[in-house]
C-alpha cells in the first residue's frame, strides 16, 4: 500500500471497521495496560523510531485513549541523525503520520557519526534526548515499541550471556529520573506487527545502523526461530516462565537499563 494511501487510512482512523487483526491487537495492547497498571499520566511520551513497532503502538494508543483509559495528551520524540536504531524513513514521513493522528512531534538530534558509532554509547545518548526532552514537556512515563518477541530475545541474550532468567519488563520505574518505562506491545508477537503493518502501509525494511544489522540480537532472534521449529511452543513456553520465574532484578537498578 502507498504511504499516501496509508495516510488515508490513518486520517479515518475513527470511520473505519476494524479487522479482525487489529481488534487481537487492540485487545492484546488493552490487556497489557490492564495487567501492568501501566499508563497512569498525562501527557504521554512515546519513543518514536519510524518503525513498524513504535507506529503501530502509537496508533493504538492514539485509538484507545479516553475508552476505558485516560484521555492522553500524546507526544512523539523522535531522535533523528546519520545513524539510527530503525528504519531508513524520512522525517517527512513520520511528521505526516503524526499530523493525521493529531499528535505532536518532536525531532530530538543524534550527534552519531560512523567514527563513534557504537551501540551502548549510542543507546544511551538516545535515552538521554528521549528522557530529558519527556521530563521537559511534563511527560512522567514513556512508551516503547518492545513486543514479546523482543522481550524472548532478551531473555535467550542475558541467559546464555550472563547467567540471568531475566528480561524487559512492561513497567520500569526509574525513580532517580522520575520517568516510568512502559512497554504496551508486552504481549504482541512481532509477526502480528508485520502483518497489520503491512495492512496499514507503514513496514519498512531498510535499517540504517550498520552495527545493528551485525548484532547478537540478530543470532539470537535466529536461534529463537530455530527452537520454534523444533517445539512449536517455544515462544509460548518461554513467556510462560518468565512471567512465573523471571527476575525483576531491573526493577531495583538506578541506573538507565538496557532498552
Amino acid at each position: 500500500m502507498p504511504y499516501s494511501i496509508a495516510m488515508e487510512t490513518i486520517k479515518s482512523i475513527e470511520k473505519q471497521t476494524p479487522t479482525k487483526l487489529e481488534k487481537k491487537l487492540e485487545s492484546l495492547i488493552r490487556k497489557a495496560l490492564y495487567d501492568f497498571q501501566i499508563i497512569k499520566s498525562s501527557p504521554l511520551a512515546i519513543a518514536l523510531s519510524g518503525g513498524k513497532d513504535s507506529l503501530t503502538m502509537l496508533y493504538f494508543l492514539k485509538k484507545i485513549s479516553g475508552k476505558g483509559f485516560l484521555d492522553l495528551k500524546i507526544h512523539a520524540l523522535y531522535v533523528d541523525g546519520q545513524f539510527s536504531c530503525g528504519p531508513s524513513i524520512s522525517k517527512n514521513h513520520i511528521s505526516n503520520f503524526c499530523k493525521q493522528l493529531d499528535v505532536p512531534l518532536h525531532v530530538l538530534e543524534s550527534k552519531r557519526t560512523l567514527e563513534n558509532l557504537e551501540c551502548y554509547s549510542c543507546s544511551r545518548e538516545r535515552r538521554s534526548l528521549i528522557f530529558n526532552k519527556a521530563k521537559e514537556l511534563g511527560c512522567k512515563e514513556i512508551a516503547f515499541g518492545h513486543h514479546k518477541d523482543d522481550v524472548l530475545e532478551t531473555l535467550l541474550l542475558n541467559l546464555l550471556h550472563k547467567g540471568e532468567f531475566a528480561s524487559q519488563l512492561a513497567k520500569v520505574p526509574m525513580h532517580d529520573y522520575g520517568i516510568t518505562i512502559i512497554r504496551p506491545l508486552y504481549y504482541v508477537l512481532e509477526s502480528e506487527i508485520l502483518e497489520f503493518a503491512k495492512q496499514k502501509g507503514f513496514f519498512r525494511l531498510t535499517c540504517q545502523c550498520p552495527i545493528g544489522a551485525k548484532s547478537k540480537r540478530l543470532d539470537a532472534k535466529r536461534l529463537l526461530k530455530i527452537l520454534s521449529e523444533e517445539f512449536p511452543n517455544t515462544k509460548t513456553n518461554l513467556f510462560h516462565a518468565l512471567k512465573e520465574y523471571g527476575s525483576d532484578k531491573s526493577l531495583r537498578k538506578k541506573s538507565l537499563p538496557i532498552i
